[in-house]
């Protein structure tokens, strides 16, 4: 048997025991986000949670895990007539991989079946082993979208529709969904993120001392799990208790008009879209009153709640990183709180529950010594200032004034204004203006990889198109292709009753095209060029633009830069589409043009890609004005490059032209579009027909 890291021992993470803790005692909350850099405890933590949620009694034999007392009339495995035997089990922990099919998660034809006894039944998928339990997805931001949406509807209606080959099930499917991400491979999207409930985001603590307390923890239970596990049964227990306790006493906790409103002022003050903010909250905050034994909601729950409701729902932009402005949340709380409510200025306080225990998730160790604060920290984000809009009499709203810019966002002063030296006095870094929307740019061709929003492709993903013989193992398996295989032959073949007789030539597998992710790789002149009359600060919006435009398509990005006398990789491939436009935001600019060695550059970082990722196809973006002053033989260079996919943006400007971009263009195959007309559709439409 395995044994479980206990929830208790794990050192700190106090914000995300408590999301955790909190959707345990109601499922409404939502899920968990939980937004971590590697090593951080995340799955530890998770796994911990579910070996102590209560157990729960199922009809025995269902699939669907339903309730003796309550079954759902719907199952496809019921009826459940009253009496049924019956079993206790622990709750369910069930894992969704990253490359889990759409079959795998919500359940589909039980092909088989179908082809053999000649009947339809239904084989229940991950959603169905996951219901009253906990759904657990480790980096969730790898998941495909449509498989994401499906997860997430799921878990905000507590149902799964099934309605796919000939098949229509209902079944009950209420679960605490727990999704964990590193930020460095790749950001959710805003409208994914809003259907997470809660939203933590941790990092490795600094100090020493906590951090060789979590090494310390860690090598006892390597050493003797189930000893280190026996020193806190005690602990674990007294938890598995409270939150048994929680459950039965959050139906009961009323939510005052008072608090309902001061919930619904603090989600319009901070400007949240939709009204998904104000229903998590509230569900939230009932289920953190339960959790300390209070009847009726406080001002202290609406705290607890909003801090870990909200900073997920602050985005207004792909590239924001997700934030709260604590100070104004407790400013806002202190203006709409009665007189008789307390809030302290820290957001701490609070009633102890009944039973006497620590409200405090943290508690004692086994021998009864305050054990150390945590090893990992909570980050708490500065404020992140919403768009302006007009205020409301007495409400305070998202904004406040910077006196250096007069209440103006960096990104959106003048250029002017925040150009700059670099860190290291290397050279200018140029301003960035606001992104726009770029045209489509294609690899030619039908590729294989990634599913994705760009080209074509084929593969597990997409609409059916045709039929093939299976390669290799048969999946995805086209039935109507492989019954008018099979039909011909079963006279032949002895059938005498009901079913086909199919041997392993008659499978048929669907062909399906959709689109597919690539790697777009910015190779980009910062050379002393491209500062002339703040050329830079259009180059960079451009690429901002499309770095934009890859993250809205799923795409690997990475950066190559020149100048001076050599190239350098800033930004090696990578799904973090933000941490490329950091990159390019502190990027500064002089000296030489080094072209040749930029494409030398971008050639080796492409030949690794294809050892990494063969089905990846990669487009490459050169944004040059053509000019060459260093680095050697430009045509040698670019030779390197042949084969792939190109677009040339064209930075050269003035009344007199040199066209180098065009020949360079020419020389690569590449489709070349002038800077200034990169947001004219039609001009990019035009020049890729042109270089096809």
């Amino acid at each position: 048997m395995t044994v479980t890291y206990p929830f208790s021992a794990v050192v700190g993470l106090d914000d995300l025991k408590l999301a955790l803790v909190l959707n345990a005692v109601s499922p409404r909350v939502g899920g968990v986000l939980v937004r971590g850099e590697k090593g951080t405890a995340k799955s530890t933590i998770v796994r911990a949670l579910a070996a102590q949620l209560p157990q729960v009694e199922v009809v025995s034999g269902c699939r669907f895990a339903c309730d003796p007392g309550a079954p759902d009339p719907a199952c496809p495995d019921g009826p459940h007539e009253p009496g049924e035997h019956r079993l206790r089990r622990a709750a369910a922990l069930v894992e969704l991989p990253v490359g889990a099919s759409e079959d795998r998660l919500v359940g589909s034809l039980d092909v088989e079946r179908a082809l053999t006894e000649g009947v339809k039944a239904f084989e229940p998928g991950l959603l169905a082993a996951a219901h009253r339990g906990v759904l657990y997805v480790d980096e969730v931001n790898l998941l495909h979208d449509h498989l994401v949406d499906l997860l997430l509807d799921a878990a905000a209606l507590g149902t799964c529709y099934v309605e796919r080959e000939s098949v229509s099930v209902r079944h009950a499917a209420r679960f605490l969904l727990v999704g964990t991400m590193n930020p460095e491979e790749g950001e959710l999207r805003p409208q994914l993120l809003d259907r997470f409930g809660l939203t933590v985001e941790v990092r490795a603590s600094r100090d020493p001392g906590e951090r060789a307390e979590v090494v310390r923890r860690r090598l006892a239970f390597d050493a003797d799990p189930e000893g280190f596990a026996a020193e806190w049964a005690e602990e674990e227990a007294r938890l598995a208790r409270r939150i048994a306790e929680a459950r039965a006493r959050v139906g009961a906790v009323r939510l005052p008009d008072a608090r309902l409103r001061q919930i619904a002022t603090v989600c319009a003050a901070f400007e949240v879209d939709g009204l998904r903010a104000d229903l998590v909250t509230a569900n939230a905050a009932i289920a953190h009153a339960a959790w300390h034994g209070r009847d009726a909601v406080t001002t202290e729950d609406v705290r607890a709640a909003a801090r870990l409701s909200l900073p997920h729902r602050r985005r207004r932009d792909p590239f924001d990183a997700p934030g709260l402005d604590e100070e104004l949340l407790d400013e806002l709380l202190r203006q709409t709180s009665g007189p008789d409510d307390d809030v302290p200025p820290d957001g701490g306080g609070g009633e102890s529950p009944p039973d006497g225990t620590n409200p405090d998730i943290s508690g004692l160790d086994p021998a009864g010594q305050e054990r150390e604060t945590g090893a990992t920290e909570q980050t708490r984000p500065g404020p992140l200032a919403p768009p302006e809009q007009p205020e409301g009499p007495g409400v305070p709203t998202g904004r406040r004034e910077d006196a250096g810019n007069g209440g103006r966002d960096a990104d959106d002063a003048r250029p002017e204004e925040t150009g700059r030296r670099s860190g290291d006095g290397s050279g200018q870094v140029a301003a960035v203006a606001a992104p726009y929307r770029v045209p489509l740019l294609k690899v030619p061709g039908v590729g294989e990889g990634a599913a994705g929003r760009r080209s074509r492709s084929r593969g597990r993903h997409g609409r059916g198109i045709g039929a093939r013989l299976p390669q290799g193992k048969a999946h995805d398996i086209h039935v109507t292709a492989t019954l008018l295989a099979a039909a011909p032959h079963q006279a032949r073949r002895g059938r005498t009753g009901p079913g086909l007789l199919l041997r392993q030539d008659d499978l048929r597998q669907v062909v399906r095209e959709g689109r597919e992710g690539n790697l777009v790789l910015f190779v980009v002149d910062a050379s002393g060029s491209m500062a002339a009359r703040k050329r830079m600060t259009t180059v960079k919006t451009a690429v901002l633009s499309l770095l934009l435009d890859a993250y809205q398509r799923r795409d690997k990005v990475g950066l190559v830069t020149f100048r001076g006398t050599t190239a350098e990789v800033p930004l090696p491939p990578t799904s973090s589409v933000e941490a490329g436009a950091a990159r390019l935001r502190a990027l500064p600019t002089g000296g030489r043009t080094p072209l040749a060695a930029g494409l030398i550059k971008a050639a080796q970082v492409l030949r690794v890609e294809r050892l990494r990722d063969p089905a990846r196809r990669p487009l490459l973006v050169l944004v040059t004005d053509g000019r060459a002053t260093s680095g050697g033989d430009v045509d040698r260079a670019a030779a390197l490059l042949h084969g792939t996919a190109s677009v040339i943006v064209d930075c050269e400007t003035g009344p007199v032209r040199l066209g180098l971009a065009a020949h360079l263009a020419a020389r690569l195959q590449a489709a070349l579009v002038p800077l200034d007309a990169l947001s004219d559709l039609g001009s990019v439409v035009r020049a890729h027909r042109r270089a096809g």
